[in-house]
């Protein structure tokens, strides 16, 4: 089954689509039904993370976005190859961080990629994130790592993308709600000598309640994590610091945004915190 049915033109998309192995691993196709149903509130400070051993870790990173701005000296509001934008399509509010689907002056959906590059990079360690997904045609969240020393063969790790607007039933329902999303690795970057692979998790619909996304990230392994379970693990030895990624970018499997997409804040990618920590 094909997994993304467009391509787009921005550099970093074009190497996130060029799959060259994909593992679909049966173990990870669990339902929102094998996981706990408590409450994902936000943890107190300086704790573990979520079903970790705490001991195990020191607290490197951390937002939980109680202000009622983006915090610029942990975040920019764009990545290196796009220019500043005006475009109002992102805010902090009601203790979140939320990135909705907004057109720019033109009508153009554009991409708004926050990160910590400069501010914030890290070899090793654990990296979450709790969030809502947003719905629609076009939305393209993620969350994921990514080291720009030198390309090409920059490491990249995707720790969750989703891809509410897919018309095929894979990646979301007749609702365009998202019921799965993917994980992926690229040990030096796309259409580089080195190991690549993605695998996917079925949850049920993601815009619906918010959920913990993590990765642990060792010399020797990567480990993916849906609310503190498990999903996949791979071997693999990627030894370049990276820094930490939030967006919404359009099209992908999303397909293009249409009439009946929600817009504006009510459809947001919505962050309750990111954390990052170090293995002591």
């Amino acid at each position: 089954m094909p997994f993304f049915s467009q391509l787009s033109s921005s550099p970093v998309k074009v190497r996130r689509l060029r799959w060259t192995l994909c593992v679909l691993s049966a173990s990870s196709l669990l339902t929102a039904s094998s996981f706990s149903s408590e409450s994902l509130r936000k943890a107190p400070e300086n704790t573990g993370p979520y079903m970790q051993d705490a001991s195990l870790y020191a607290l490197t990173f951390q937002d939980e976005f109680d202000g009622s701005s983006l915090d610029k000296s942990k975040w920019n509001d764009h990545i290196w190859y796009d220019l500043p934008s005006s475009t109002k399509d992102y805010g902090v509010s009601d203790g979140a961080l939320k990135i909705w689907p907004q057109p720019d002056a033109l009508g153009e959906f554009k991409e708004r990629i926050i990160t910590t590059a400069k501010n914030f990079e890290q070899t090793y360690g654990y990296f979450e994130m709790e969030a809502k997904l947003p719905v629609g045609a076009g939305c393209w969240p993620a969350f994921w790592l990514l080291n720009s020393d030198s390309p090409p063969g920059e490491p990249e790790i995707d720790i969750m993308e989703a891809y509410p607007g897919d018309k095929t039933g894979y990646w979301a329902d007749s609702k365009r709600h998202p019921v799965r999303y993917s994980m992926s690795y690229y040990q030096h970057g796309a259409n580089q000598p080195g190991l690549e692979g993605k695998t996917s998790l079925y949850t049920g619909d993601l815009s619906a309640a918010f959920h913990k996304y993590g990765v642990k990230w060792e010399p020797d392994r990567i480990s993916f994590y849906f609310d503190g379970k498990l999903t996949h693990s791979a071997t693999v030895t990627m030894t370049r610091k990276m820094y930490i990624l939030l967006d919404m970018q359009y099209g992908s499997s999303s397909g293009p945004v249409d009439e009946t997409t929600p817009l504006g804040p009510g459809n947001s990618f919505e962050i309750n915190y990111v954390r990052a920590w170090q293995f002591k």
